[in-house]
């Protein structure tokens, strides 16, 4: 089973964000909270609070398994382009610059690496239940 969580209009831009996104990519979820929390650029903080959302979202829809006993990984980490804020710098002699303010979008989906053996136990435990009914 795995959950998904998702972070829109960021105000970091991609190319900043995709550098501590690969960082996590692959991770045991334990070690990608130590790696994001002891990280000093500036899209560890967001990413951190975003795979937290992840793993509590993954609870929800697995509350009969223990998050312990279970073997959650960043199954996938997406750094998308957002929207792009665009302003106008004066320049020498009457002229202007533009800046492009950029944004971007982050998906996260978390996952189990023994999902197979956990789909049996469920279906285990639910044949139990209408035995037992």
């Amino acid at each position: 089973m795995e959950a998904v969580a998702r972070l829109n209009n960021v105000p970091t831009s991609p190319r900043k964000m995709r550098l501590v996104a690969d960082m996590v990519r692959g991770e045991p979820v334990n070690n990608a909270l130590n790696i994001l929390k002891f990280e000093s650029k500036v899209g560890a903080a967001r990413l951190e609070k975003l795979l937290l959302s992840a793993i509590a979202n993954w609870q929800a829809k697995n509350e009969d398994i223990k998050l312990e006993e279970a073997d959650l990984y960043i199954k996938e980490i997406k750094v998308d382009s957002g929207r792009i804020l665009k302003r106008l710098r004066p320049a020498p002699q009457g002229r202007a610059h533009r800046i492009r303010k950029r944004s971007n979008h982050v998906t996260l989906v978390v996952a189990n690496l023994r999902e197979p053996v956990l789909e049996e136990v469920k279906e285990d435990k639910k044949e139990a239940k209408e035995e037992s009914k």
